[in-house]
């Protein structure tokens, strides 16, 4: 073992206790300034029309491109972690986000705002965030689940507050001024990132243990070639070269798992299905509310009161559905809630009175805080935990799409209608029949498991025929997380 193996193995054990506490509080405001952030767009939609004269298509494509970058970007992150660690991921996309702040404060055009708030900003999100999560999974064994559920406040709080501060902003000195100051106050991240010291890790961490001819993060192939004696054929290269690509390209995109795995293709699909219509609520709901007359400091509250109540509803989700009564059945809990969201836009399709459009927030939120809360506990049911980190990537690929293309596709629809109501008919649309589709393919595949397992022999225990593809029994808690895990919420 190297000398930083050996390391790793006497600094591993201060978790959960001291530092990693002060470590969750950094990866909340982390959460609240980066994954929160992207609440408040709304409320500039209608003032980057007028200034621009732009579409609603054409406008809505800036916050699409933000949370999309943010969501996918979770590969390069993951590459930027292994290379140079948390800290300086985190440190990095705070400097990032401000500097694509304080750039879109001076662009003249739409299309400008594309790539300094939409890609910069929405780059520097993900790997504050995302490096972010990675580390608290490193700092927190044994109170992991509550440390997650914890840390999952800094997005409500996120929700909370940045509408109402973009409001009051927006009103005293512009939006121009008001993103200006946001590049100031996300270069906090770069505090965050301060505070999480380096945690090192034991070798039984790592992704792939090296063999005794084998050095780490070298395969096989290339240590042997190293220890010959003279350079190999060109064609050998080639070869080797290819299957390194390969190699690394599997670690981060699981298109075996995709193929083999019946649970894992359907909850991806359902969930990338799902983003098509949750996103467009939080992006056109501010607009909607303005155009029907309700007023602009209102208007705003409405977001915030979403975030309020994901503060107190989410954390209760993610520990309810960690007990063991839903164990190898959350998915029909995430299902549900997205039916739920569904559901509910519906009722700003009957009124657009501010009294109304409260109901819905409070409605479409609660069921919103199971989304957020279930989609990654959800997916490490059908994926076994050595292969999560390359699963999510996949994951979070496909879904960065859909969130990019539905706002604009919706947007376009409003500009060639004229009518708002499109959005909640959608957005129902898209998570009604996402819902559906995964709730009806999960009961199939549980049942023919059940027929499979039952033409083999008794079982001893029904609850091991879930709809998991591979086994359901929790890791143990004092198992080390994987070397990097790039993780994104809702």
């Amino acid at each position: 073992m190297s000398k930083g193996g050996e390391a790793a193995g006497k600094a591993a054990k201060p978790q959960d206790q001291g530092w990693a506490w002060m470590v969750l509080l950094a990866t909340v405001l982390l959460q609240g300034l980066t994954l929160g952030f992207p609440s408040c767009i709304g409320v500039f939609f209608t003032d980057l029309q007028k200034e621009f004269q732009a579409s609603n298509s054409e406008t809505s494509w800036f916050p699409s491109i933000m949370v999309a970058v943010l969501h996918g970007g979770g590969p390069l992150c993951s590459i930027l972690v292994k290379r140079f660690g948390c800290r300086f991921a985190v440190m990095l996309g705070g400097l990032l986000s401000s500097v694509g702040m304080v750039s879109s404060s001076f662009c003249r055009s739409i299309s400008q705002l594309y790539l300094t708030a939409g890609l910069i900003t929405g780059l520097g999100s993900c790997f504050s965030f995302q490096a972010g999560v990675t580390v608290l999974g490193y700092y927190f064994v044994r109170w992991r689940t509550l440390a997650n559920a914890i840390a999952s406040t800094g997005v409500s709080l996120g929700f909370t507050l940045w509408p109402l501060l973009s409001q009051y902003l927006l009103d005293e000195m512009g939006w121009r001024n008001t993103f200006l100051i946001f590049g100031g106050i996300l270069l906090n991240c770069c505090v965050c990132g301060a505070i999480m010291r380096p945690v090192q890790l034991t070798s039984e961490s790592l992704p792939r243990s090296a063999s005794p001819g084998e050095e780490p993060g070298r395969g096989p192939e290339e240590a042997q070639l190293s220890n010959g004696a003279s350079s190999p054929p060109p064609k050998l290269q080639q070869q080797t070269r290819s299957t390194a690509c390969f190699q690394t390209l599997q670690s981060y995109l699981a298109f075996d798992i995709f193929c083999q795995n019946k649970g894992y293709r359907i909850y991806t699909i359902g969930v990338a299905w799902t983003m098509m219509g949750f996103a467009l609520p939080h992006v056109y709901l501010v607009p909607y509310a303005i155009q029907n007359g309700v007023e602009e400091r209102r208007a705003a509250l409405l977001v915030s009161i979403m975030g309020i109540i994901n503060i107190f509803i989410r954390p209760f989700t993610g520990l309810l559905s960690g007990h063991r009564v839903f164990a190898g059945r959350r998915i029909y809990l995430f299902s549900l809630a997205a039916l739920l969201c569904g559901l509910s836009n519906f009722i700003c399709v009957i009124s657009a009175e501010f009294q109304v459009l409260i109901t819905y927030c409070i409605t479409f939120s609660l069921a919103m805080s199971g989304i957020g809360a279930l989609t990654f506990q959800v997916l490490m049911d059908v994926v076994e935990m050595d292969r999560f980190s390359s699963a999510l990537g996949l994951f979070t690929i496909l879904e960065s799409i859909t969130l990019l293309i539905g706002p604009p596709l919706t947007g376009l629809l409003v500009d060639i209608t004229r009518d708002f109501h499109y959005v909640f008919y959608n957005s129902s649309f898209f998570l009604i029949s996402a819902a559906l589709f995964m709730g009806l393919n999960f009961c199939a595949l549980e049942r023919k498991t059940k027929l499979r397992e039952a033409s083999k022999a008794p079982l001893a225990d029904p609850s091991s025929c879930q709809y998991s593809e591979m086994p359901t029994q929790p890791q143990p808690e004092s198992q080390a997380p994987p070397a990097v895990v790039y993780i994104t919420s809702i």
